[in-house]
């Protein structure tokens, strides 16, 4: 019985599917199947359950976001495309990564180790980042270095150490299903906070490392309490 991890590349380009093809004989060890036809691979992956699926977004008649949304849910997927644009939409999607083409094959090597440390259940090891879009450019965050952060209409602040704050065009709820629990918590309608920079509590408001006070939403006292505590 093979040992091999099944794996399937969706991409209109052929050219595009023999890079994937190359990478992955050159790691080792893949049941790699190509597909040019997106619609015949998504039948193909319902039916077969693959492990990892690297999925380009940018496709004539579909878009690999659509394709994402229908996958199974122990697949996991890799965006490949050339667009920067998606990033945000793919992270939310809780795509494992997003190579942005043309990608070198320690990129993709990485991207690839990614996954398998999902598969594997190391997903607390592989989260350490996210990426919001700030403007017109996608601006990468580390986990550790978030405070808090707070809705705005639209929008969120993310502040961080070092008194930096990113301004993003996202609602708190999406940005938090990004977020690792319990490390993260919703303290009110417009604050997330970082579990460890918490200074000190009470039943009304939270005080930071950096001396920031917040208030605690009366719906939310009990379960902050709780995870603080």
């Amino acid at each position: 019985m093979s040992n091999n991890i099944k794996c399937v590349a969706i991409d209109d380009e052929p050219l595009a599917l023999d890079v994937i093809a190359k990478f992955c004989k050159r790691i080792g060890d893949i049941d790699l199947s190509i597909y040019s036809n997106p619609a015949l691979a998504l039948e193909v992956v319902k039916r077969e359950k693959p492990a990892i699926v690297f999925l380009d977004i940018e496709m004539d008649n579909i878009s690999g976001l659509t394709i994402a949304s229908q996958l199974p849910k122990e697949t996991c997927f890799i965006f490949t495309t050339a667009y920067l644009d998606y990033a945000m939409d793919g992270f939310e999607l809780d795509a494992v990564d997003y190579l942005h083409k043309p990608f070198s094959f320690n990129r993709f090597h990485t991207a690839f180790t990614r996954a398998l440390r999902r598969i594997r259940g190391e997903e607390s090891e592989l989260k350490q980042s996210i990426i919001v879009k700030q403007e017109y450019n996608n601006v990468n965050i580390p986990l550790s270095e978030i405070l808090y952060i707070e809705a705005m209409e639209g929008y969120v602040k993310i502040f961080r150490e070092n008194d930096v704050c990113t301004v993003s065009r996202v609602i708190l709820k999406n940005i938090g299903t990004q977020l690792p629990e319990p490390d993260f918590i919703r303290i009110h309608r417009s604050f997330i906070i970082h579990k460890s920079k918490v200074r000190s509590f009470n039943k009304r408001e939270i005080e930071l490392k950096n001396g920031k006070i917040l208030p605690i939403g009366r719906q939310y006292t009990h379960s902050v309490t709780a995870i603080l505590s």
